[in-house]
């Protein structure tokens, strides 16, 4: 089973790929596949994610133009036997996992995105993961974003941009 290595970003709240930390478009053009959780801001960038690669994305609360239209509000995606499933997030943050959790059934993993704040667990089975802001927007205190290897095994960690 070949590994696939999933780039997790969310909360860009760019126009653009060249708005983007240089180390993460080149984790970019290194992922099987490309996942976007959200709050792009930009239809620009929507386009740049999928000319770099297999692009799988869902809108967000702040992509009110017409390519958000084309976006669904939730997925899931199947990698390796693992079912992935993809959300954006809304209302506050304080209850926000047991909220996007309730939303989906028979998933090995949650993403999510609209705190800005990065999380990594596994509950009650299921890895809860958010890869924070790539950008670092407000409320967000640092830049980060998602790297998952998926083969028999679902993994995933943060990555701090500097």
């Amino acid at each position: 089973m070949k590994t696939v290595r999933i780039v997790v970003i969310s909360d860009t709240h760019v126009e653009g790929i060249h708005q983007l930390h240089p180390d993460l478009v080149a984790a970019l053009k290194q992922a099987d596949i490309i996942v976007h959780l959200g709050d792009y801001t930009g239809s620009k960038l929507v386009e740049d994610l999928r000319e770099l690669g297999d692009f799988r994305g869902v809108r967000g609360n702040m992509d009110q133009d017409a390519f958000a239209a084309r976006l669904p509000d939730t997925a899931v995606i199947e990698v390796n036997g693992k079912r992935i499933a993809l959300i954006h997030g809304s209302g506050a943050p304080r209850g926000i996992e047991q909220r996007i959790r309730s939303s989906f059934r028979d998933v090995n993993a949650v993403l999510y995105g609209h705190s800005h704040e990065a999380r990594n667990e596994l509950v009650e089975g299921v890895l809860i993961f958010n890869p924070g802001s790539a950008t670092g927007k407000f409320p967000g205190r640092r830049k980060s974003y998602g790297l998952m290897t998926v083969n028999d095994d679902l993994k995933a960690e943060i990555v701090e941009l500097h």
